[in-house]
C-alpha cells in the first residue's frame, strides 16, 4: 500500500513539474440566447463571445499572461433593436492545483481595459450611437481535464467581478459588481507547449 501511495505521489509531482516553463494557449467561445416575456411583448437577446488567452507558466502552480475578449450581442423587443460590440484587453494570473494526472482546479484573476459600442435602431430607421470605455477585474474558478499531453478542456460555472463604463458625450458612469456562480456555464480548451 505504501508503494502505491509513493508511486501516485511521484506521478502527481511529475505531472505538475512537466508544466513549469511552458506556454499556455487557450480560450473560450460562448453563445447565449434569452427570451423574456414582458408586459408589452417579448424581448430576445443573443450574445456571441470569443476569449483567447496566452500565458507563461513560470512555476508549477502559477501562470501569468494576457487575455482578450471580443463579443457581439443583439437585443430585439419587436419595436427597437440594440446591437452592441464589446472589447476587452488585459492581463491574468492563474493559480493551478493538480488533483491527479487527469484533473486540476484553477482560478484566474484578470484585470484590464474594456470598450463598448451600442447602436439603437427604431421606427423609421432612426438610430442612436453610444460609446463607453472602462475597466474590469474578475476572478473565475474552473476545472481542467487533461485529455493528452497538456491538451485539455476547461469548465467554469461563473465567478465574481467588478466593471466600470464611462459613456462619451456627458453620458452616465456605470459601475457594477457581479456574482454569477451557477448562472453561467463556459467550456474552453487549452494547451501547454
Amino acid at each position: 500500500m505504501k508503494k502505491i501511495l509513493v508511486i501516485a505521489a511521484l506521478a502527481i509531482c511529475s505531472f505538475a513539474n512537466a508544466q513549469k516553463g511552458t506556454i499556455l494557449v487557450g480560450g473560450n467561445i460562448g453563445y447565449t440566447s434569452d427570451k423574456v416575456e414582458e408586459q408589452f411583448g417579448e424581448t430576445t437577446t443573443s450574445t456571441f463571445s470569443f476569449s483567447p488567452k496566452v500565458g507563461y507558466q513560470f512555476h508549477e502552480n502559477w501562470t501569468v499572461g494576457g487575455e482578450f475578449t471580443v463579443a457581439s450581442s443583439n437585443n430585439d423587443n419587436g419595436t427597437t433593436e440594440l446591437k452592441a460590440n464589446a472589447f476587452k484587453l488585459g492581463a491574468f494570473v492563474r493559480y493551478t492545483k493538480p488533483l491527479n494526472q487527469t484533473f486540476s482546479v484553477f482560478a484566474d484573476m484578470g484585470a484590464g481595459f474594456q470598450n463598448l459600442k451600442n447602436k439603437v435602431y427604431g421606427p423609421g430607421n432612426n438610430y442612436g450611437k453610444t460609446k463607453a470605455d472602462g475597466m474590469y477585474v474578475g476572478v473565475t474558478p474552473a476545472l481542467f481535464i487533461n485529455m493528452k499531453k497538456g491538451f485539455g478542456l476547461n469548465f467554469s460555472i461563473g465567478g465574481l467581478g467588478y466593471e466600470t463604463l464611462s459613456y462619451d458625450n456627458n453620458g452616465a458612469d456605470v459601475s457594477s459588481f457581479y456574482f454569477n456562480f451557477g448562472q453561467t456555464f463556459n467550456i474552453g480548451i487549452s494547451k501547454n507547449f
